[in-house]
């Protein structure tokens, strides 16, 4: 399929999410989106309405609600202030414009239920005005998802489920020894990378044996000895007591005698083979839209330097959206890309703000990027 026809995320537009308030704040997107900003600007906050969207279309948005501390903590400034939460995704091509909009508002229980659900879809080659789909109010999962649940047919709302379904976040923060990236998993998990790594061994052994495949994993090791050139290869094999479970076991460099585990790698070179995993898996297999928490976590500059590289490798097939506070990572991007989250003092509401290189076009012949945060010039600090 040629780049310019696959259709992708255009922009999102977000009013009474956590520290947004209920005036519509707009968000652009691009094949590369880093977000900056102080912390408790309101990254986390949009990561974690990405999260929603994907419990959203898995019809398990009330578990969402659960584990978030109940409706009042997802509402800006709890239901008295902010009694519902809305959204609208846009998604565009060059001949199809697609958009999604729903309402949430506040209910019993402390719970949500949609009021407003609609889906339009319009082909500019076919047709003057968008056709509409209005989803019925008044239930507490999403009418999009249960409909195409229902119906395996359901037309241009299938595709905007598809393009949601298909929006992951990852976060590789644990990396504890109780951790499931460090630990026996099960090895037929292994269709794709889990959220949290958890399956990372299981994942990569699914890479190796499909001959298919192989090459992909062959340079997810490539890029991994980049950064650790000490690393040999993986040594995914069954465990002998049960076949079921695989361990994320490994070799040195030319050295094939001594077996080592996952309990042997540093936490940031356990990230970065997480990372290597989920961005330069095969593309077909790439989530249409990958949102990243952090990524720089714990990696060494030089590896912060090729994560920049296989993000920019993975751009070519997914969107990709970082939430950062990593000024080298800053520095491998160029201006369009780079999305400032500040909290407005007045408002006391997280607001976007964008830049183009013409805007920096006096400021970028003496100074990068990350000096540009660094001084202020771009905002987002405390």
């Amino acid at each position: 399929m040629d780049k310019k026809d696959i259709i992708k995320l255009k922009s999102i537009t977000i009013s009474g999410f956590k520290s947004f308030d209920s005036d519509a704040h707009t968000m652009e997107f691009g094949d590369i989106s880093a977000l900056i900003g102080a912390n408790g600007s309101g990254k986390s906050n949009l990561v974690s309405f990405f999260k929603m969207i994907g419990y959203l279309m898995t019809t398990t948005l009330q578990q969402f609600i659960g584990d978030q501390g109940g409706a009042s903590s997802l509402l800006n400034f709890g239901p008295k202030k902010t009694p519902v939460l809305s959204a609208k995704f846009v998604f565009e091509n060059e001949e199809v414009y697609d958009d999604y909009e729903f309402s949430l508002a506040h209910a019993a229980c402390d719970s949500l239920i949609f009021t407003h659900e609609i889906n339009s879809y319009h082909n500019k080659k076919l047709y003057d005005t968008p056709k509409q789909w209005t989803l019925p109010p008044g239930t507490k999962e999403s009418g999009l998802a249960l409909n195409v649940l229902k119906h395996k047919d359901y037309g241009p709302v299938k595709l905007i489920y598809k393009l949601l379904r298909k929006c992951n976040v990852y976060q590789f923060h644990d990396t504890s020894s109780t951790s499931k990236i460090r630990n026996k998993g099960y090895i037929n998990q292994n269709n794709y990378l889990y959220h949290d790594g958890g399956n990372l061994a299981a994942f990569l052994y699914g890479l190796r044996e499909n001959e298919r495949n192989r090459p992909y994993y062959e340079k997810i090791v490539r890029h991994i000895k980049c950064i650790f050139p000490q690393f040999g290869d993986f040594n995914l094999l069954p465990d002998v007591r049960n076949e079921n479970y695989i361990m994320l076991d490994w070799f040195m460099q030319n050295d094939l005698s001594y077996q080592l585990g996952a309990h042997q790698l540093s936490d940031g070179t356990l990230r970065f083979m997480a990372l290597a995993a989920l961005l330069l898996q095969p593309p077909e297999n790439l989530p249409s839209i990958i949102v990243i928490d952090e990524p720089e976590l714990g990696l060494h500059p030089s590896a912060i330097i090729e994560l920049a590289s296989m993000v920019k490798i993975a751009s070519q097939h997914a969107q990709i959206i970082l939430a950062t506070q990593s000024p080298a990572l800053l520095d491998e991007f160029l201006p369009e890309q780079i999305t400032v989250i500040e909290r407005d003092p007045i408002s006391k509401s997280s607001t976007f703000k964008k830049f183009t290189e013409e805007d920096l076009k006096y400021w970028l012949e003496e100074y990068t990027l990350s000096e540009l945060w660094d001084k202020n010039i771009l905002g987002g600090t405390p």
